[in-house]
């Protein structure tokens, strides 16, 4: 019988063991947004049963769509590590709107380790996968035999499943790689007592994904040491920090992108020498600057230092050769759309960022939020979802003024957004107690679709 779930709750983080995390999805590794105020309790979180299932958790984890700005990590100076060539920063959104969760058990009885993502097992060989359950497994070892006197346990010769469901579209360049695996990291620590920085292992998976291991705003420090010990994530401001600042994610595209993070990143650092100079000589400085605004909670420069460095990656994309090209004509059009809309109010009220594919997400403070999703709504009328246009946080109608109107000079593109998501900053991993929302049944396997 199950004995429930005990005691790990993570007051911040971006991810969860059944943990829920912030897009990326699993299996793929690119690209491109320290959980605090831990309470443990007497046993770790987990479930223990005299069936199948040996030792589980659930984690969830909010998408890093924490890209915003220097998030994407401008190639990896060792492939094998994941090592960037230059560091990052990201913002993790809140897993109540955009999440990854995660289920993960250990059982003598599992014959092999296996893993199912959104409902479709995936083959567990994936050599990212591979080097996730190397590490954590290593250190699961490590821990054991640190133990004095007391026998290596049997469990971690044990075999491992694995289910993992994103709330968002997967390998559609929002972040789901990201979430993805760091929802995996933090969740099979849960399961074999792992503790301490994940950053290494969740980075085997994807770079950006030790990024969302913790909630807020988190700076990926690329390091210098050849073995990769000082590459890890550290949060600069907790999801706390800046209560106004919102998020906005418009769905241009939910198809799988063509050229996937991994590749695209890697074939720039081979080809694009606009990649090298940008992380040598203007990432440092725009790190630096970037880190002052959160912490000063300066809209305007975030946001124009947000739109310019979107705007150098995806110019790195296309000095690429074969060129690489993420962004789509509906893409071109909010870009359109976010300047003529701040030309009009005189300020730098919204910024936009693209990661790896073509769907755009927007930050803006809580007060311009209405009036912007109407501008939206004006230039990219929805066809036939109407009513599930805008999901997510709250957003009340605003009306729009005939000078804005007329200011936005586009001609409305209907359907050209497919939906909208708003939500906010968000905290790291959860550890989500609810044997409702457990992926795996009893017997080691994902439960039926409800």
């Amino acid at each position: 019988m199950r004995q429930g779930w005990a005691g790990l709750q993570l007051c911040s983080g971006s991810l969860s063991a059944e943990v829920e995390s912030n897009p990326r999805g699993l299996p793929e590794g690119g690209g491109a947004a320290a959980a605090g105020g831990l309470r443990l309790s007497s046993e770790r979180a987990g479930w223990r049963q005299t069936g199948a299932v040996e030792r589980g958790s659930t984690v969830g984890v909010g998408n890093p769509l924490a890209w915003p700005w220097l998030s994407l990590p401008g190639g990896k100076r060792d492939e094998e590590l994941i090592l960037p060539i230059n560091s990052s920063l990201s913002v993790t959104l809140h897993l109540d709107q955009l999440r990854t969760t995660t289920t993960a058990a250990i059982s003598k009885d599992f014959a092999e380790d296996r893993i199912w993502l959104n409902g479709r097992e995936e083959a567990v060989g994936q050599p990212r996968l591979q080097a996730c359950l190397r590490e954590i497994r290593r250190l699961a070892q490590e821990r054991s035999s640190a133990q004095d006197g007391a026998p290596p346990s049997a469990s971690l010769s044990y075999k491992v499943h694995v289910a993992s469901v994103n709330n968002f579209p997967t390998a559609a360049g929002l972040a789901s790689s990201a979430a993805g695996y760091a929802c995996l990291a933090y969740t099979l620590a849960q399961v074999y007592g792992v503790e301490g920085d994940l950053s290494e292992v969740a980075r085997r998976g994807s770079g950006s994904a030790c990024r969302s291991l913790h909630g807020g705003f988190v700076v990926w420090h690329m390091g210098e040491r050849a073995d990769g010990k000082d590459s890890v994530a550290r949060q600069v401001a907790p999801e706390t920090h800046w209560p106004e600042l919102r998020v906005l994610i418009l769905v241009v595209s939910a198809e799988k992108k063509l050229t996937s993070s991994t590749a695209g990143m890697q074939t720039s650092v081979e080809t694009s020498p606009l990649l090298r100079f940008r992380a040598e000589s203007v990432v440092p400085a725009s790190l630096a600057e970037m880190t002052r605004c959160i912490r000063e909670r300066d809209f305007a420069g975030f946001a124009r230092l947000t739109m310019r460095d979107s705007n150098q990656f995806h110019a790195t994309c296309l000095d690429t050769f074969p060129p690489i090209s993420y962004l789509s004509d509906t893409s071109r059009r909010i870009i359109h759309l976010v300047h003529r809309f701040n030309a009009h109010h005189g300020l730098t009220k919204v910024a936009y960022t693209f990661d790896a594919g073509p769907n755009a997400v927007i930050f803006t403070l809580d007060d311009t939020v209405a009036e912007f999703v109407a501008a939206v709504r004006h230039s990219f009328p929805p066809e036939s979802n109407g009513d599930k246009f805008l999901q997510g946080l709250p957003v009340r109608p605003a009306p729009l003024s005939d000078e804005l109107k007329a200011a936005l000079d586009t001609e409305p593109t209907p359907g050209g957004i497919k939906y909208i998501i708003a939500t906010r900053v968000g905290p790291g991993p959860q550890v989500l107690d609810d044997p409702h929302v457990h992926l795996l049944g009893p017997d080691g396997l994902p439960k039926p679709a409800a």
